[in-house]
């Protein structure tokens, strides 16, 4: 199957040799604000671009979860790619643990945050709107003896195109001092012909195999990009106490949904913001569980025109206090009896004109988590 979309600054064409889902049902695509790469993969199950069912979101981490061996060489280190593919990362993480019953198995998700505390390694996304990667050192001692005795690696990320990043990642914790038996890399698509786990030398894990061509337009002006290129610590930085795997996590605490008390057929947006996905997500997950019609999407600092998978964006000012831009992108008010905006930072630290805009409640972690 070919497909193929014409943008402002080229054209960006696929050929899809494999899927397990509709390819249309999967992603769409859209332009980048980066002269770095013009074009975008949007994912429709990611629950970060495009809203959508949790249960749908679901059963693509419980698909890829089930391609991953059971019997892997322990520990497993699972990791889970910021910001775009943490929610994802710790969803597969999840399903493996529900699937095999092991106990060795840590999720550790990279991020742009500095927590104050020491770094295991750092790598590079040289494409991205966002170059650097941190990981944390963990700080429990047991999450701490498994995830530098792991045995196994198991990354995580929306997409491979050219899967330079994925080998940016396995080559840092290698210098690191990890020495990983095996690899598995694991993908919602892959446009690399399979090349990128190749070259890892990792089981490639994916609902989509195939190959990309991207054509530039002769003349075309480069896109200009807001200064969302930041990895500090900001004014509303996250609890480290408070972690849900940026430091290490062997289980997912449990949502709690006493605090939205959703009525059966209440039509509910649950929003993430930046990295703070996951928590947000299984809270989602509950409420829809308990009878909601619910949508699951998340706040991030992409820029994106509009156009294409892109329909609707909103901007407004990050909740980390770190001065840059952050976007909401397909999500009007209309649809929805509630909108509630989850955040890690406390209600202060949101931006009132997000608020305004979908005329929504917040919550905090404290009040979805257990």
């Amino acid at each position: 199957m070919r497909l193929e979309a014409r943008l402002t600054t080229g054209t960006i064409a696929v050929e899809v040799a494999r899927a397990a889902y509709d390819p249309h049902a999967l992603f769409g695509f859209a332009e980048r604000r980066n002269p770095k790469r013009a074009f975008l993969f949007v994912s429709k199950v990611l629950g970060r671009h495009v809203p959508v069912a949790p249960a749908i979101m679901r059963a693509t981490t419980r698909d890829l979860a089930a391609g991953i061996p059971a019997d892997l060489p322990g520990p497993v280190l699972v990791v889970g790619m910021a910001e775009t593919a943490i929610a994802l990362g710790a969803g597969v993480h999840q399903d493996y643990v529900r699937r095999t019953g092991r106990d060795d198995a840590v999720y550790l998700a990279t991020t742009r945050h500095p927590l104050g505390s020491p770094l295991w390694l750092t790598f590079e996304e040289e494409h991205s709107h966002a170059t650097r990667h941190l990981i944390h050192e963990p700080t429990d001692e047991r999450i701490a003896a498994l995830a530098h005795g792991a045995k196994s690696l198991v990354l995580v990320d929306d997409e491979a195109s050219t899967g330079r990043t994925f080998a940016n990642l396995a080559a840092a914790f290698r210098r690191a001092g990890l020495a990983p038996e095996r690899i598995v890399m694991v993908t919602l698509t892959d446009w690399s012909a399979g090349r990128a786990a190749e070259a890892i030398g990792a089981r490639n894990v994916t609902l989509l195999e195939g190959a990309y061509r991207y054509e530039p337009l002769e003349g075309a002006p480069a896109p200009e990009m807001p200064a969302v290129d930041v990895t500090a610590r900001g004014a509303h930085s996250p609890d480290p106490t408070r972690d849900w795997g940026r430091l290490g996590v062997l289980d997912h605490r449990p949502a709690r949904i006493e605090a939205v008390a959703p009525r059966p057929g209440e039509r509910i947006l649950v929003l993430g913001t930046g990295e703070f996905v996951f928590p947000p997500f299984l809270l989602a997950e509950a409420l829809e569980a308990a009878g909601a019609d619910v949508r699951f999407s998340a706040v991030t600092r992409s820029p994106i025109a509009i156009g294409h998978a892109v329909e609707t964006a909103l901007a407004f000012g990050d909740n980390y206090g770190l001065g840059i831009p952050n976007f909401l992108y397909n999500v009007t008010r209309a649809p929805y009896d509630r909108v509630l905006v989850c955040v890690e930072t406390g209600r202060a630290a949101l931006d009132p004109a997000l608020v305004a805009a979908l005329d929504a409640e917040i919550l905090e972690d404290g009040e979805i988590r257990a």
